[in-house]
């Protein structure tokens, strides 16, 4: 067979498998769920011994310290995995809910519920302990799921997903529902995404470079996260030690993450005293400076930045520095340069609170508050498959509510439309 019948074979398996998973009740994923964490377990050595295969394929590729650190599975990790898979058993199943329900003057009952979406793609990049997160959170919400991981874990992606399907089918998981796709030829995911009636939607996780690959070449619908190029704006009412903090963390918690500050701006009215304490804060972090022309007068030792800083995400300990003039000059800036990510203003005065949340056109928009904080888990929505800067169906962290659609249920008694 050719890589498209593969795929297309790939495709039928997980439409058959979507049906059969719809009729799963809560009570039943849930065992299944606990029954693949048990394989996991179970299969530690296994999985502990394919990971060591990629290990020592990437160390002779030359991969960085970095990737190899993100490839590893350890025993704490397969741990983590196991232990995710059983978190999601305790989230409340999104599906069947009635989101809304209305009685017409002509007695029609018209319910809204919530369903799965069918057959999710995701395509992602290095951490083989994607495979287990997105598998079992599209498994929560019934729907099939079909992974195209990198060539760089094969060995653990396939190891890791056997042990799920085996662990799941001995309490009933339909057959086909978690697929890997094997091959590491490229061409596959252009394949993939091109399954049009068979796969309802993509999600790839991964860079910048990935996700706007995958864009590019698909006919089904794809559920984006780019860039998250974040901004922190401190505004002229802002308490000076709580704007401290917030910057402190946004940019220095965890910098090469998605949700880290990648730019602050500054009011012009507080630039001369707070640019030179944070600047102080920073820099002992070991943050790297990148000023406007009116930043470096205040804080000589920042370097000039470039206009392509404003645009950029370093996922590094380097921070572009702005000021501005007031809040909607913060406001448009964040508009033209930013990701539609994460952003943030400190403010003491409710005017440019509300200014600011109204006009950032951003998928969490903070007051008083880190960016570090737009995650699934910390919204408390439980586990994420990514965190979406589209508009359209789902924006922001995507917990399981986000990989479930709607129908409307129309209950009548007889009635006829004249």
């Amino acid at each position: 067979m050719s890589l498209h019948d593969d795929m297309l074979k790939m495709g039928d398996q997980a439409v058959a498998a979507a049906r059969l998973l719809n009729q799963l009740s809560s009570r039943r994923k849930n065992a299944i769920l606990q029954a693949m964490s048990d394989e996991l377990e179970a299969r530690r050595e296994v999985i502990k011994a394919a990971n060591a295969l990629d290990m020592e394929a990437g160390r002779q590729a030359g991969l960085s310290d970095a990737l190899l650190d993100r490839l590893q599975l350890t025993d704490a990790r397969i741990d983590a995995m196991a232990k995710g898979v059983r978190d999601i058993v305790g989230l409340k199943d999104p599906v069947g809910i009635k989101i809304s329900r209305w009685i017409r003057p002509n007695g029609l009952v018209i319910q809204k519920v919530r369903v799965p979406i069918g057959v999710i793609a995701i395509i992602y990049e290095s951490r083989p302990n994607v495979t287990s997160d997105a598998a079992a959170l599209c498994f929560k919400t019934s729907n099939a799921v079909i992974l195209r991981g990198g060539s760089e874990a094969m060995h653990s992606n396939r190891a890791i997903a056997e042990a799920l399907q085996a662990g799941g089918e001995a309490k009933g998981l339909p057959p086909y529902s978690i697929q890997l796709i094997a091959t590491t030829d490229r061409e596959a995911v252009r394949e993939l995404v091109q399954l049009e009636g068979k796969v309802d939607l993509a999600i790839p996780r991964g860079g910048e470079g990935l996700i706007r690959t995958v864009t590019d070449m698909a006919r089904v619908p794809v559920i984006k996260h780019y860039k998250g190029n974040c901004h922190v704006y401190v505004d002229e009412s802002a308490n000076l030690e709580m704007a401290l903090k917030i910057v402190e963390n946004a940019k220095c918690q965890r910098p090469g993450v998605c949700n880290a500050m990648e730019t602050l701006l500054v009011h012009e009215k507080i630039a001369p005293i707070f640019l030179p304490a944070i600047a102080a804060k920073l820099t002992a972090k070991g943050v790297e400076l990148r000023g406007d022309e009116l930043s470096r007068q205040y804080v000589p030792s920042m370097k000039a930045a470039t206009e392509e800083d404003w645009y950029t995400e370093y996922l590094d300990l380097i921070l572009a520095v702005k000021v501005v003039s007031d809040t909607q000059a913060a406001i448009d800036h964040i508009n033209k340069y930013g990701s539609h990510h994460s952003d943030a203003i400190v403010a003491e005065l409710e005017a440019p609170q509300k200014l600011f949340s109204q006009q950032v056109d951003s998928a969490a928009v903070y007051v008083n508050a880190s960016t570090r904080f737009t995650d699934g888990a910390e919204f408390g929505m439980g586990a994420e498959i990514g965190i979406s800067t589209d508009k359209i169906h789902a924006r922001g962290p995507m917990a399981l509510e986000e990989l479930t659609t709607y129908k409307y249920v129309v209950l009548g008694t007889g009635q006829v439309r004249s």
